[in-house]
């Protein structure tokens, strides 16, 4: 059986990989820009699905500029609570299964421990506020549907903290980095790959269970531990090195506040869909291979 499977903001780190899976011969992948596509368009929305029938739909679209949505709340609100909802209504209409990602942001960060998906939860800024309104339209819009939340989304590909540190690096021995705030960094390419097998699973079965996951790779460590890693990794390789000086949120001002914790529980996702996250160093190994063998050591990366 041909299996069309629609999945929004393919240019973004997740929607890259996503394209990048191996889906096999008889999975089709529709990957369409804003042009074609905008998710929070009703009326976009309607025109695309009323032209095509698709087995599942995948959303890793998302407006991500953290500090940014402090001042532009609308345009946050639209990308992030009202384009899920155009899509949780459509898959809801057509029958289909949609797979949602959202992000550790929904949560306060106060917690001791890793947060599980009963928590409480109490974004800090607007683009927290905006994927919790996303999360809350696609659970009620569509019953058949899963929000993903994961958190410090590395890859190869655009914009993120690997490959800002990588460049900044080239031209600065020592860095300052923020080292009391404790996350789980997470390949998107392990995302993917997760996504791949809930909407898989929720296709073939329509019983398969649905709601809210998290997802984010093993092990935790904070922004400064990190980043220490990522120039271990790199030197190995002959890439940029620098020293990594540790600093406090306070001693690094953002006009978003940030959650000093986003340790992210993952038993619900393997117990349900058999999936184990891999140890972050591992995935943050890979992407720095990649990196440094396609990219050669003085260009930007």
């Amino acid at each position: 059986m041909m299996l069309d499977i629609l999945i929004t903001g393919g240019t973004g780190q997740v929607g890259l990989e996503l394209a990048r899976q191996d889906w096999g011969q008889d999975v089709t992948l529709h990957l369409p820009d804003r042009t074609e596509l905008d998710i929070s368009s009703t009326a976009s929305v309607t025109s695309y699905f009323s032209q095509r029938t698709f087995a599942a739909v995948i959303n890793p679209a998302a407006y991500t500029a953290v500090d940014k949505a402090e001042d532009d709340s609308a345009a946050a609100f639209l990308s992030n609570a009202q384009g899920p909802a155009n899509l949780a209504e459509a898959t809801r209409k057509a029958g289909i299964p949609l797979v949602h990602v959202s992000t550790d942001y929904v949560f306060a960060g106060d917690k001791t421990g890793p947060y599980d998906e009963t928590d409480p939860v109490a974004p800090l800024g607007i683009y927290g506020a905006s994927k919790l309104a996303g999360e809350i339209a696609v659970r009620a819009g569509n019953s058949r549907s899963v929000v993903m939340r994961t958190a410090w989304v590395l890859s190869a590909h655009r914009g993120n903290f690997l490959k800002t540190m990588l460049r900044v690096a080239a031209a600065n021995p020592q860095l300052r980095v923020v080292d009391d705030q404790v996350g789980c960094p997470t390949a998107a390419s392990d995302i993917a790959q997760a996504l791949k097998t809930i909407t898989l699973r929720m296709i073939a079965d329509e019983n398969a269970p649905a709601g809210i996951y998290h997802f984010v790779n093993a092990g935790e460590v904070s922004w400064c531990g990190l980043a220490r890693e990522i120039f271990a990794m790199s030197k190995a390789r002959g890439g940029p090195d620098a020293d990594v000086l540790a600093i406090t949120t306070a001693e690094y001002p953002t006009p978003a506040r940030r959650p000093a914790n986003s340790r992210l529980v993952t038993q619900k996702i393997s117990a349900d869909y058999g999936i184990t996250p891999r140890p972050w160093e591992n995935a943050v190994s890979e992407i720095i291979t990649e990196l440094t063998a396609t990219v050669p050591q003085t260009a930007e990366v």
